[in-house]
């Protein structure tokens, strides 16, 4: 095992938040530890090919904010040059604890995978800014080969420039399905249809938020320009309903879809069915968590129906020496991930009695963009809600828990006649969320079926990611 040298910050993850922070703490004077799993800077949302493939790979109009980006990485760049900046790509975090009056980031450095080495990251102060994951419920059909996230085939354009079909549709709500369906015609897909579950009218009711963020007006606007040049038909309040696959289910190959109502229920006689080699769906985003609850952080609910980290207006949690910034906060895109990550640092900042990075004009103008952001962010959410009876289109034989291949009948025998009056029972009952992914794909679905109406807390973990026990066994030297 190893232990970097001592810091004034540790900032965990770099994404648009994490970059953010680390730059601004960087301005401020202090020695900084930015720690990603990933192999370069940027997180999903400036994601890129690996170096030695960028050439080969233009993405440049995959990406929105690629100047901020640039400018971030020059920061970054000059912070390692003056020896302040100690920048760890591919390393793990699997545990964060207390250690005194600072924190011990528990990492593993998986540079030379498989092989993988234990590293203790210490600071007095940290900043979480995690992201988040695509959220996902299941329908009949979701487990086929061929069905991905949205966020999976933005993930391939971007990581690869791979297209993840030639005839594909895509499903869910929020504007997300927007910039996928855009850039998947873009380079030659046939986006068959975009099933939007959602009703656009719902924005009229916030009229404020979208006043206060014009550029969300424009933004929009070009991706309704994009798709209508290539023909590409959004469909609103439809659904898909379930997948279908050839002979033995080897991969997908067409889909059903519905017109729903406002709960989301199919409506009868709009059923179709159309001829597909590749679905992508997506519900929004979960934020990732995992380093929170073992810390003793406080958690609130969201307008979209997730829990999140609680925070003040200079996003410190309720933990002392512990911010968050970013998706973890509340998901709301890159834009507000930038000012939380900048503000959060500010604090810090101030905090630690350092010099700020920003003059107070600067600092307030961050703090109201962020309000305005997080505004918008719960318009949206509003706008775009889970569909209260996206279970209806559940059959009784349809996966739920894929890990563990546990299904919607079995979860509802552990709510009629099981006893389970939770998502935790029944998780004991069905093994529901113990797989691999530790309930990041089933999580939000099992608890929709069992507790709807209260916010979806993922379960606490001591060890946040997979680690081996040859890490583990490091750290007793």
């Amino acid at each position: 095992m190893t232990t970097s040298e001592p810091a004034d910050l540790v900032v965990v993850g770099a994404g648009p938040a994490g970059m953010a922070a680390a730059a601004t703490a960087l301005a401020g004077g202090l020695r900084v530890v930015l720690v990603d799993s990933g192999t370069a800077v940027g997180g999903q949302f400036w994601r890129h090919p690996p170096e030695h493939a960028r050439a080969a790979i233009p993405t440049g109009n995959l990406h929105h904010g690629l100047r901020q980006y640039r400018g971030l990485c020059r920061a970054l760049s000059a912070g390692r040059a003056a020896g302040r900046l100690d920048l760890r790509l591919a390393h793990h975090v699997w545990s964060a604890v207390r250690d005194g009056d600072g924190f011990a980031v528990h990492t593993v450095d998986r540079r030379d995978a498989p092989r993988e080495t234990a590293l203790v990251l210490r600071a007095p102060r940290l900043l979480v800014a995690t992201g988040a994951y695509d959220r996902q419920l299941p329908f009949p059909g979701w487990d086929l080969p061929g069905v991905l996230t949205i966020g999976g085939i933005q993930a391939l354009l971007k990581g690869g420039g791979v297209v993840a079909g030639r005839r594909v549709a895509l499903g869910g709500t929020g504007p997300f399905l927007l910039p996928v369906a855009a850039a998947l015609a873009a380079r030659g897909a046939e986006v068959v249809a975009v099933c939007e579950a959602a009703d656009p009218r719902a924005w009229l009711r916030h009229p404020g938020a979208l006043l206060r963020n014009p550029d969300k007006w424009a933004e929009a606007a070009g991706y309704a320009a994009a798709l209508a040049r290539h023909r590409v038909r959004v469909r609103t309040r439809t659904a898909i309903t379930g997948a279908v696959g050839a002979g033995g289910g080897d991969r997908v190959t067409s889909v059903r879809i519905a017109a729903v109502t406002s709960d989301g229920s199919p409506r009868p006689g709009t059923q179709r069915r159309i001829d597909v080699d590749t679905v992508g769906v997506g519900w929004g985003f979960a934020p990732q968590l995992d380093l929170f609850p073992p810390l003793g952080c406080d958690l609130t609910g969201s307008a979209d129906g997730n829990a999140v980290v609680a925070v003040d207006d200079g996003q410190r949690t309720t933990v002392p020496g512990l911010y968050a910034a970013g998706e973890a906060c509340g998901v709301g895109g890159a834009a507000l991930a930038l000012a939380e990550g900048r503000l959060a640092a500010a604090s810090v900042l101030a905090d630690s009695g350092a010099a700020p990075g920003a003059g107070r004009k600067r600092t307030a103008a961050v703090r109201a963009a962020v309000a305005r952001r997080r505004a918008f962010a719960r318009a949206l959410a509003l706008a775009h809600p889970i569909p209260p009876a996206w279970s209806s289109w559940l059959t009784d034989d349809t996966v739920v828990c894929r890990c563990e291949e546990v299904t919607a009948r079995a979860l509802r025998t552990a709510l009629a006649d099981g006893g389970a009056c939770d998502h935790r029972q029944v998780k004991q009952l069905t093994r529901a969320g113990m797989g691999w992914c530790q309930g990041r794909m089933c999580g939000p679905a099992v608890h929709g079926l069992t507790a709807p109406d209260r916010p979806y807390v993922p379960a606490e973990r001591l060890v946040a990611a997979p680690v081996t026990l040859g890490a583990l066994a490091d750290l007793d030297e």
